[in-house]
Formats: C-alpha cells, sequence, structure tokens
C-alpha cells in the first residue's frame, strides 16, 4: 500500500511539473511577440493575434486624423483603411515648378508694350500722347510749316495740356490752312473770328491773333534768313543740344539757349513766346533732345541729330 501511494505521488507531482513547463513558453513567446509588435506598431494594439489586430491598427489611426474620409470608412476594405491611413503619414510631395516654365505662361506683351520710353507715359497715357513721344518730339525739324505748328501749339499750353493739343491737331491744320505761314499772314477779320467761333477748338479770339501775327513775323523772318528754318537752327550753331537726363527732375523748364531766343523773338515781334514757352517748342522741334536716357528714342533722336545738317 505504501509502495502504491508513494508511486502514485510521484506521478502526479511529474505531470505537475510536467504542465508548469508547458505553460511557461506560451507565456514567454506572447510577451516576446507584443513587445516587438509594440516596437513596430507604437498604437495600442490588442493583445491577441488574430486578423482582427491589423483592422484595430487601422481603425486606431482613423480616430487620431482629421480626415472625414477615413472617419466614414469603418466598412471600408482593409487595404483601403492601410493606404489611407499610410497617405496621413506620409509627407506631401512639393512639386518644383521650373520658373523658366512659369515665365513662359506669362501673358507676353507686345513689342510696342515692352518698350523703355520717358517716366512721363504712363500706362494711363492717352495713344495719341504716346505716338507724338515715339514719332515726333525730339526729332530735328528743318520745314518751316512744322515750325509754325510747333510754335503755335506750344503757345497754346498755357490753356491745354498736350493731349488735348493732340486730338484737336487735325482739327487746327485745317483751321489754318496746314500751317502755312504765308496763307496764315493773309487771314481776314471773317477768318480770324470763325476759326474764334469753332467750339471744337475752344481757341481764344486773342490766341488765334497771336497765331496769325507770328506767321506775319516768321515772313518777315524768311525774308531776312531765307527761311524760319534757318533763322532757328543759326541760333543753334546748326547743331541741336544733346541732354543725357536720367530722371525728369532733371529736365528744365527753361535754359539760357532758350531765354537768348526769346528775347530775340519778342524784339521781332513774336508773341506768347516767353522762354519757358520757347523751350518747349525747342523740344518738341528737335532743337534739343530732352529725351531721358534710358529712353528707347533718345539714341534715335541723337542719330538723327549726330548727321551733317542739310536744310531744303
Amino acid at each position: 500500500m505504501y509502495k502504491q501511494y508513494a508511486k502514485k505521488q510521484a506521478l502526479e507531482k511529474t505531470n505537475k511539473n510536467s504542465n508548469i513547463i508547458i505553460s511557461r513558453p506560451e507565456k514567454n513567446s506572447s510577451n516576446i511577440f507584443s513587445r516587438h509588435l509594440k516596437k513596430i506598431y507604437p498604437i495600442g494594439l490588442h493583445r491577441t493575434c488574430s486578423p482582427l489586430s491589423l483592422s484595430s491598427l487601422s481603425l486606431s489611426l482613423s480616430q487620431n486624423s482629421t480626415d472625414s474620409s477615413l472617419t466614414d470608412s469603418s466598412s471600408a476594405p482593409l487595404d483601403q483603411k492601410i493606404s489611407l491611413a499610410l497617405r496621413l503619414i506620409t509627407p506631401p510631395i512639393k512639386r518644383r515648378v521650373d520658373p523658366t516654365v512659369s515665365k513662359n505662361l506669362d501673358v507676353p506683351g507686345d513689342e510696342e508694350g515692352t518698350r523703355r520710353r520717358c517716366n512721363w507715359i504712363t500706362k494711363n497715357s492717352d495713344k495719341v500722347y504716346v505716338q507724338f513721344h515715339d514719332e515726333c518730339w525730339g526729332v530735328p525739324v528743318y520745314d518751316d510749316n512744322q515750325l509754325f505748328e510747333f510754335l503755335a501749339m506750344c503757345g497754346m499750353l498755357m490753356d491745354f495740356n498736350w493731349t488735348e493739343i493732340l486730338k484737336r491737331r487735325q482739327l487746327l491744320r485745317e483751321a489754318f490752312v496746314g500751317f502755312d505761314p504765308n496763307n496764315v499772314a493773309k487771314m481776314a477779320e471773317k477768318e480770324i473770328n470763325d476759326i474764334a467761333s469753332n467750339k471744337e477748338l475752344s481757341l481764344a479770339e486773342n490766341r488765334v491773333r497771336c497765331i496769325v501775327d507770328n506767321a506775319k513775323c516768321i515772313t518777315k523772318v524768311a525774308e531776312e534768313y531765307g527761311s524760319f528754318s534757318s533763322y532757328l537752327w543759326d541760333n543753334m550753331s546748326y547743331k541741336p543740344v544733346i541732354n543725357k537726363f536720367r530722371h525728369p527732375r532733371n529736365v528744365p523748364l527753361r535754359s539760357p539757349k532758350a531765354e537768348v531766343m526769346s528775347k530775340d523773338l519778342v524784339r521781332r515781334g513774336f508773341r506768347f513766346v516767353g522762354p519757358v514757352i520757347v523751350y518747349s517748342f525747342m523740344q518738341a522741334a528737335g532743337l534739343t533732345i530732352d529725351h531721358l536716357v534710358d529712353c528707347f528714342r533718345h539714341g534715335e533722336c541723337v542719330n538723327l541729330a549726330e548727321r551733317p545738317w542739310r536744310h531744303v
């Protein structure tokens, strides 16, 4: 009896030890597996190793995000959840735009718009004023009719600006017969009154009479010098003054040469020919070149001015 009892006790003890030995590896293996998973996925995971662990991972990511497309996709497939979750934690790819490409996308300006002009020509300048700057202003003039026209237009600057005068230019040419000094000098009272009453011209009667009187003076000068042009260019030593101003503030309103010419014109009977008006006339007729140096017309007018002086 004693031997059977001892044998039974030994057998139970052996079975108990074997159960303990078998259960320990399971516990250790479970701890090792969960510890490694925590290193890979630092989000709270369930202890179970069932397939629901991955769905729990995607659900945790969706709950921690602010993307509404993830929070509403609990019924979406597992692969879609994972891809959306990875998209949240992946930094956005910045597209590098080639500056040359973006520059080419800009609306190209025409050749006229890219020209650099004097600063007093702005985007708001009237087309007729821009055209006058680009084609006439500063070009040396040797024709008596055109010189007379510019002298009359500059005299009107006391009442109007250049844009207002240039818009009336064609009407003025018609009224004053192409600014031919010989024809204007012969105008009678009726013709003077008709021009003064023209509402489109808006010229005062004394302004019209001034132009007629100056035409008479030009004819007298032409008799002495052969032409009004010869008289003017003789005062300039047959060479225009070429200035190299960089800023509008550098451009003067008058010059010593303009003051000398003004005094001589007044002595000869001309009216409305003060130093400021005479200097404006010199600028327009190319007796002095006052285009700013960075204006595209400066070089062109200088080339015209440096040609040998020829008067027809």
